[in-house]
This record gives structure tokens, C-alpha cells and sequence, in this order.
């Protein structure tokens, strides 16, 4: 249960940074708000890791760490093409998918099982994701494929976080996170360098916050369950999202996305344990 709210509570903090990149995407190239992104948590992280001795940096995982990083990078820039060049409804469809196959990696890659009741509750969450992001036959594409191939890519990163959490603290896996990204994503960032204003930076920098914490809490996560079993709580950032859209841009569900928002809350209730335990599947 101490993994399904922590997750809850990342998807929460990932809808919120959505609204900030959204609201600077009207001015802020994608490379750039990916750098400021990883920039932002590694400016968090740094000062509280090298000042409180119960963190240290150092890790005998390097290579899974840098793994990690470029995986969820890549899924990252994938994300932000598919939102630029694909219908936002579209887009959402793929941004929210990856938890579909989350316990497939962990299978092929952690060895656990997939339960009928995960397979059960993957599925329910994706019937209830394209409900609510309702794509139309435009989607089916090379551009969807990339969206695609970069859900599957941030569900291996999912895994990846998974398997570190039995020797690395979330603090450390979100500070090499943030500084394989910071890294990397320097590079395309620095050919569209520009003066910021001080809004830009302010939207910039509480994305690049909300988006750290939200990978603490989802490390956390994954240290009190496995992948496959928590893993469509993620599902919740589309209603939070929603939530959002509704309050600030007074876009509102119509009765399908309603009727997926349910779906996808039955999917969480499905992922709970005490609700595995009254109803097991073979």
C-alpha cells in the first residue's frame, strides 16, 4: 500500500510539472526545457547530498545508473517530439502508456511474474487512457511509432529504477538521473541557447523541482513493490492532468472520458493488494 500512494503521489507531482512545461512550451523550444528539466533536480540534489551524511554518492551500479538515464533521456526527447508534431489527444495516448508494459520488462528483465491480475489491470488502463485521450485514425504513424517505442523505453527505465532500489537509495537514483541528463541533454540545448526571461525561468525551474520529486517518490515506490504490481497507479497523472485542465483552462471531460477516468481508477483499485488477496487469479 506504502508503494501505491507514493506512486499516486508522483503521478500527482508529474501532472503539475505538465502544466508548467505546457504553459512555457509557448515560448521554450523542447530541447531546452528537457536540459532545464535534469538541470533543475541536479542543482536540488547536489547541495543535499554533499552536505547530509547519510547520502553518498558513491554506487558499485554505475553502468545500470547510466543505463537508466539514457533510456529514460531518449523516452523523454521521444515524448516531447510526439507532443509536438502529433494532435495533443494523440500524444497523451503514448505519454501514458508505458505502464502497459512495465510487466513485460520486469519479466523479461527482473524475472517476476506477471499475474493475471496485472495483465488485467494493464489492459483496463490502457482501454481507460484511450478513452479519455480519444486518438483518431491519425495517429497510426511513423511519428506514433516513436511515441510508442519511447513508452516502452520509459517502462525500462521503470524496471531499471526497480532493480537499483535494492542497494540505492531514490536520492542517488534521481542525482544520477539528473546528472547523465543535465549532461546529455546539454548538448542540443547549447545550439539553441537564448536570454530567458525571468517567467521562462520560473517555469522552467518549478518543472525541473516537481519532476525531482516526483522521481523520488516514484523510486521510493519501487522499493516497497514490484514494477508489475504498482506499476498502472502512473495512470493516475492522466486524471490528475485532467483535473488540472479543467481548473486552469476550463477544458472539461465529456462523458467517455468520464467513463475511462473510471476505468482507469478501477485498474488502481485492482493493483491494490488487499484486493489481489480476495479475488486470485491463476
Amino acid at each position: 500500500m506504502t508503494g501505491l500512494l507514493l506512486l499516486s503521489v508522483s503521478a500527482f507531482l508529474f501532472a503539475s510539472m505538465g502544466v508548467l512545461i505546457r504553459l512555457a512550451s509557448h515560448t521554450v523550444d523542447n530541447p531546452t526545457i528537457v536540459f532545464f528539466r535534469n538541470a533543475t533536480g541536479l542543482l536540488v540534489l547536489t547541495p543535499i547530498l554533499l552536505t547530509r551524511s547519510q547520502y553518498s554518492l558513491k554506487t558499485e551500479r554505475f553502468w545500470m545508473h547510466a543505463w537508466r538515464a539514457i533510456v529514460g533521456l531518449i523516452a523523454m526527447y521521444g515524448f516531447f517530439y510526439a507532443i509536438a508534431h502529433l494532435k495533443l489527444s494523440n500524444a497523451m495516448v503514448f505519454t501514458y502508456s508505458s505502464p502497459v508494459f512495465i510487466p513485460l520488462v520486469a519479466w523479461l528483465f527482473l524475472k517476476e511474474k506477471i499475474t493475471a491480475m496485472m495483465a488485467i489491470a494493464a489492459s483496463l488502463g490502457l482501454v481507460g487512457v484511450v478513452l479519455v485521450a480519444k486518438p483518431d485514425t491519425g495517429m497510426f504513424n511513423v511519428l506514433s511509432g516513436i511515441g510508442l517505442v519511447s513508452s516502452f523505453l520509459a517502462a525500462m527505465a521503470f524496471v531499471t529504477v526497480r532493480a537499483l532500489t535494492d542497494t540505492e537509495p531514490a536520492t542517488r537514483i534521481v542525482f544520477y538521473f539528473c546528472l547523465f541528463g543535465t549532461l546529455l541533454s546539454a548538448i542540443p540545448m547549447f545550439w539553441l541557447w537564448r536570454t530567458y526571461s525571468v517567467h521562462e525561468i520560473l517555469l522552467l525551474c518549478g518543472a525541473g523541482i516537481l519532476a525531482t520529486l516526483s522521481q523520488i517518490c516514484l523510486s521510493k515506490a519501487y522499493s516497497y513493490a514490484p514494477a508489475g504490481q504498482i506499476g498502472p497507479a502512473n495512470y493516475l497523472a492522466i486524471i490528475f492532468a485532467g483535473i488540472w485542465a479543467a481548473v486552469l483552462w476550463q477544458e472539461y471531460p465529456d462523458s467517455l472520458s468520464i467513463i475511462g477516468m473510471s476505468i482507469i481508477l478501477l485498474a488502481l483499485i485492482l493493483c491494490m493488494p488487499r484486493f489481489s488477496q480476495l479475488i486470485r487469479l491463476p
